[in-house]
């Protein structure tokens, strides 16, 4: 996955070609705007804030999850307690309406081909909750299993496959069962967000304050000029950040992962933050947007049990939301891409099935697409630290090859100028 040249960003030029105009690729984002503004959305729901109606509209084109665990009917609350849950949340490079508008080129070139250019799952533990949000590198090459296709065709097994190309492949229910598979964990939800749904959510959500270090980032690549400091975000340009390669650490994909997590982790502090939850129309553009730009699967596709995986969220401490990179080393196959590292893969399903928050122990990058920043003072994030007479508090160490980041930690980009 570690890039070394334009050729290995796709293997057809309609999806690598450099544009002279900003990248429609800005995928991690369409995590967050489901993952967090759902959350979020939910959770007014509950209080009366949204009307069902516009959760109504979240139910088209819901998808069927082979394999998937039966859970039981929603009801009023929150997710038991006594429960884990997992969400697979996936980002397409298809083009809406407002995509083909802004990048006609591309998206004819496309051909209406698309991937799930990235793949993350969201663990809930049971309670005391603690959340991980796993990503999984779009080059990663991984087993696919037989899949099972909406239409009832069945699609081959593969020994090895990018996991960015099982969604083109059979769908979403195969990149969940590849997940699944893959990590010996149980997906109970999934979802799909597209170009035009991750602009949208981005709007409603009114931008994202990030941080740049270094010389700044001038990227010719995806049309990204930011200087150093801080600056916020939306729309096009919020996803020419999130997409931009070359732009931040040694220009790998697995650098710009780490980029990713900052934006994921301001983001998500923005949405769940109590001036957002208050201000009554934001969340209505939220839910909206929400309700108008993804695909469900069945088992997520009514409201009542959105509002339940809401409410488990919502007393997480920041120090137990933790975003990690999966585990990889290179691909002795194809030095542009990579595989597990299977020994502390299996760290980390063992520490995310313990149901302990994590400790990590790593870098918050391995590939320079981030550096650790200490707030200024008295800005500095509150901490839920356990009363001194508490019991020790355990967590599941992870070990130092895999990086990652807290809610409460603060990165910024490491900006390079191409």
């Amino acid at each position: 996955m570690i890039r070394r040249g334009e050729h290995a960003d796709r293997p057809t030029v309609a999806r690598h070609a450099t544009l002279p105009t900003p990248s429609a690729g800005a995928t991690l984002l369409k995590f967050l705007g489901i993952a967090v503004a759902v959350v979020t959305v939910s959770a007014v729901a509950v209080a009366g804030f949204l009307a069902v109606d516009v959760f109504n509209r979240v139910g088209d084109g819901a998808v069927a999850l082979e394999g998937a665990p039966e859970v039981d009917p929603p009801t009023l609350g929150a997710y038991p307690a006594d429960k884990a849950f997992n969400i697979l949340v996936i980002g397409t490079d298809e083009c809406g309406e407002r995509a083909t508008a802004l990048f006609a080129e591309r998206c004819e070139e496309a051909d209406g081909l698309s991937r799930n250019d990235v793949t993350l799952l969201v663990h809930v533990s049971a309670a005391p909750r603690n959340v991980t949000v796993i990503s999984l590198p779009r080059d990663l090459g991984v087993p696919v299993p037989e899949c099972t296709r909406e239409d009832g065709s069945v699609a081959s097994a593969m020994w090895k496959a990018s996991i960015n190309s099982v969604f083109e492949h059979a769908g979403l229910s195969c990149v969940a069962k590849t997940v699944s598979e893959l990590g010996d964990i149980p997906i109970e939800f999934a979802a799909k967000i597209s170009f035009d749904g991750v602009m949208a959510v981005t709007d409603a959500i009114g931008g994202v304050e990030v941080c740049v270090a270094g010389d700044g980032i001038r990227d010719r690549h995806t049309g990204l000029n930011l200087t150093p400091g801080t600056h916020t975000v939306s729309g096009v340009e919020a996803l020419q950040f999130i997409r931009t390669r070359h732009g931040v650490g040694d220009e790998s994909d697995l650098a710009r992962i780490s980029n990713q997590q900052q934006y994921m982790s301001r983001l998500a502090k923005k949405v769940l933050s109590e001036e957002t939850l208050t201000d009554v129309p934001k969340v209505l553009r939220i839910a909206n947007a929400i309700a108008d730009n993804i695909d469900p699967s069945e088992s997520l596709n009514d409201p009542l049990r959105l509002a339940q995986l809401a409410l488990a969220l919502k007393d997480v401490r920041f120090s137990d939301f933790a975003f990690v990179q999966y585990p990889n080393v290179e691909d002795p196959d194809d030095d542009d891409k990579v595989v597990p590292n299977e020994a502390a893969a299996e760290a980390l399903w063992t520490a995310v099935k313990s149901g302990q928050p994590l400790q990590l122990t790593g870098g918050v990058t391995t590939h320079r697409g981030v550096e650790l920043v200490t707030p200024a003072p008295g800005t500095a994030p509150e901490t839920s630290e356990p009363p001194a007479t508490a019991e020790p508090e355990v967590r599941t160490t992870l070990p130092p090859d895999i990086s990652g980041q807290t809610l409460e930690q603060e990165t910024c980009a490491v900006g390079n100028q191409r």
